[in-house]
């Protein structure tokens, strides 16, 4: 058991003193690769330096690109709330115009039926009083809308 311990004790001081002598050769062998393996580094250094501005300059520009898209996006949406809204605008305005005169044409039916009543002899004093507060209302109701009507043609 002895001989075997003896036997791997100088097996493993000779592999040390070998691999010890490796070590030692190695940085004079490859003291010109060592050189070599530096410039390469800064080259490879340089190189990653300017992939990564160029990487930086094609993401500026695609950002500036997206700006200018969501711009013109945003301009053509503008535009088109500004057209509804004049649709819109004219849209009320007709219907503002329809209800005056159908206000209008109600005022007339109702003075017409009146006087016709009236000369009938069927029409009571209350019913001639109900007609004409019907009459003001509708009135009324026109004044309000010819107000509304003006100041919706005055946004256009």
């Amino acid at each position: 058991m002895k001989r075997l311990q003896i036997l791997l004790f100088i097996t493993f001081c000779t592999l040390y003193s070998v691999n010890a002598q490796d070590t030692e050769s190695l940085p004079s062998a490859n003291a010109p690769m060592h050189e070599k393996t530096e410039a390469m580094l800064k080259a490879e250094e340089k190189a990653l330096k300017e992939k990564e501005k160029a990487e930086k300059m094609a993401k500026k520009e695609i950002e500036k690109e997206e700006k200018e898209a969501k711009k013109e996006e945003k301009a053509q949406k503008k535009l088109e709330k500004a057209q509804k809204k004049q649709e819109k605008l004219a849209k009320d305005i007709a219907s503002r115009q329809n209800s005056i005169n159908k206000a209008e044409g109600k005022i007339s039916k109702l003075e017409s039926k009146m006087i016709k009543d009236k000369s009938k002899g069927k029409l009571s004093p209350v019913g001639e009083n109900k007609i004409n507060q019907k009459i003001g209302k509708l009135r009324r109701n026109i004044l309000k809308d010819k107000a509304k009507l003006a100041k919706l043609q005055r946004k256009i």
